[in-house]
């Protein structure tokens, strides 16, 4: 995937290359984008680029690992924490604030490159399988914390609600985006918090009488 240049100028003008990449992709779309358009918006010449990528494929797939890694920086502190029902909230929130900083037009930037690049071919699809894979893992460490702590269920299946929570992000996000309207990603992440909540451990505390929940 690309050449990791040895000097800092070397990393900056990668680095260049890919945020100009992008860009055009998230403004015109993967199949609008050639190579000359990321030479002129990067300021680089075609044997400056193939020096850091392969062809056109192999920047492809650079920008979507690019997108994964800042993606994953801006939650991370969020992330370390989702071992509790209060730390999830709080990435939830995170998650439904920068949709609205968004207008909820943005959607995801994984889900949006995925949606136009996920049936490209093996080596790209596996690069969005490794993306949702490391998104995931803190969640599914943080729920396992839980269920070692006696939080949650020693039953509870914590890859399936993991999975459970990424489909609700990406389709609160998509309906967002789709309707301009984030009501839509609060909506999903509230069903996916019930799920989370239904994989507690009862307790006197937080375990309502039979039918409250449903009630609410």
């Amino acid at each position: 995937m690309g050449h990791t240049p040895a000097t800092a100028r070397g990393r900056a003008t990668r680095e260049r290359i890919l945020d100009a990449a992008a860009d055009l992709i998230q403004r015109r779309g993967v199949a609008a984008v050639t190579l000359d358009d990321v030479e002129r918006a990067a300021g680089v010449g075609r044997s400056q680029l193939y020096h850091y990528f392969d062809d056109r494929d192999d920047l492809i797939r650079s920008v979507v690992h690019s997108t994964v890694d800042k993606v994953l920086a801006a939650q991370e502190p969020l992330l370390l924490e989702v071992d509790s029902l209060a730390g999830i909230d709080r990435w939830f929130d995170a998650i439904v604030a920068n949709g609205t900083r968004q207008d909820a037009v943005g959607g995801c930037a994984i889900g949006s490159l995925a949606s136009q690049l996920s049936g490209r071919d093996d080596l790209t699809r596996q690069a969005f399988v490794d993306a949702f894979a490391r998104w995931e893992a803190p969640l599914i460490a943080g729920l396992r914390r839980m269920q070692e702590s006696g939080e949650l269920r020693p039953d509870a299946d914590v890859t399936e609600l993991a999975d459970l929570t990424m489909a609700a992000i990406q389709g609160g996000l998509l309906l967002a985006q789709v309707r301009r309207s984030p009501d839509q990603l609060r909506l999903a992440l509230r069903g996916a918090r019930a799920a989370l909540e239904d994989a507690l451990t009862p307790s006197p505390e937080r375990d309502p009488p039979a039918g409250s929940r449903r009630a609410r």
